[in-house]
């Protein structure tokens, strides 16, 4: 059987990418073809809880090493238990996050610098790198203004918290932001960057025609 395609979505919050995602997804099944959508972190039982811990805004004092090895044991075991078991079988795997993440807000945003996340993705996660990386950087300042707004309303809505990272100040991401365009530049083959704030119907077009490129069986 054929190996499956690994398509990652990237971005600041707010930048869209939950519903693109979403919006791929369906499309791609109207093509007939088997999808696997996950997200980092979480998407399986272990990385749940991860994700609770790493999220709520009451986690204080965090370490952003300790910030950091929580990301990649959450990727470790999404690799293991949903990635990998997907991908062998012939599926599409969309996931909303991967390392790409790490080295953007660990890295970047935390000051830790690229090449300790890249090491722990070499020893953590056996290298393995996306075929497609969708990354989506919207206006700067109204993704954040978003990604603020929704948390607020889900946290009032349904009483979970996951706005730990929404706390931090513009300058952590703007360096976010900026690394970001580092890996961009770094790697042109793997990510695609669509630096836009057109409508959602028009960066999935976008999308879709860059999957079509890349991916010749959802044709």
């Amino acid at each position: 059987m054929p190996r499956g395609f690994f398509v990652t979505f990237e971005g600041l919050d707010g930048s869209g990418k939950s519903t693109q995602l979403r919006r791929l997804k369906e499309w791609l099944e109207t093509q007939g073809l088997p999808v696997t959508p996950t997200r980092q972190p979480g998407g399986t039982r272990v990385g749940d809880r991860i994700r609770g811990l790493l999220l709520d805004s009451r986690t204080d004092r965090l370490s952003p090493f300790t910030e950091l090895g929580l990301m990649f044991s959450d990727r470790a075991q999404s690799i293991a238990e949903v990635i990998e078991p997907a991908l062998a079988a012939g599926r599409v795997v969309l996931c909303d996050r991967f390392t790409d993440s790490s080295e953007a807000y660990q890295g970047g945003g935390r000051e830790l610098g690229s090449q300790i996340v890249l090491d722990l993705h070499a020893a953590l996660c056996n290298g393995l790198q996306p075929d497609l990386t969708l990354l989506l950087l919207p206006d700067f300042n109204r993704s954040l203004a978003r990604a603020r707004q929704r948390n607020q309303r889900v946290a009032a809505a349904a009483g979970s918290d996951e706005n730990r990272f929404e706390k931090e100040n513009s300058d952590f991401y703007r360096r976010v932001f900026d690394k970001y365009r580092e890996i961009a530049a770094r790697e042109p083959l793997r990510v695609v960057t669509i630096e836009s704030d057109d409508s959602i119907d028009e960066i999935h077009q976008r999308i879709v025609q860059v999957v079509r490129e890349r991916f010749p069986e959802s044709r």
